[in-house]
């Protein structure tokens, strides 16, 4: 079993309390149908557990498979720089069939940012922050998408709400 390499810090993505007794940490790229197939669950998973979980998302965009990826993942940080990156978030994965820059033109009108500041998305600002995320999860084990992190440690079992709630409850519990 892997072992999430770097600790949940103020630089991450994060929805929930900090101070929450389970801790989910998910490596996702936007493009990818995985990710998309687990975005509804995590979203139940969260309701569920309210306060007692404290979520938090990666970027690790698997650009080779996904062409439309690395754009994404930049438009979702440059909306957390405009304070609307869960909004970004969830609307990429809810429109995932439509990732090209213009559809990310048109989210950023939906959110209510600046052309500009989109457009700014993708001349290379966010490079590091992705990067840094991805090779995060290279360090941990990560090898494809989504990859799950319970309190640090690598989760590879079923990815059901009843099933995901019911490990981070018995985590919760422990």
């Amino acid at each position: 079993m892997n072992r999430l390499s770097v600790g949940v810090d103020s630089g991450d993505h994060i929805a929930g309390p900090r101070s929450a007794a389970v801790t989910l940490v998910e490596y996702g790229d936007y493009e990818c149908p995985y990710c998309g197939e687990a975005y509804p669950i995590l979203k139940a998973v969260q309701q569920a557990m309210g306060s007692d979980l404290c979520f938090v998302f990666r970027n690790f965009p698997l650009a080779q498979m996904h062409p439309h990826a690395v754009h994404a993942a930049d438009f979702a940080e440059m909306a957390a720089a405009e304070g609307k990156f869960w909004e970004a978030h969830d609307l990429l994965y809810e429109n995932q069939q439509a990732l090209s820059d213009n559809d990310l033109r048109r989210y950023g009108k939906l959110l209510g940012i600046h052309p500009a500041a989109v457009e700014r998305a993708f001349d290379g600002r966010f490079d590091q922050k992705i990067e840094d995320d991805f090779r995060s999860g290279l360090r941990s084990g990560v090898n494809g998408t989504p990859s799950f992190f319970i309190n640090g440690m690598r989760y590879d079992g079923p990815l059901d709400v009843d099933s995901l709630i019911a490990v981070l409850r018995e985590v919760h519990a422990r």
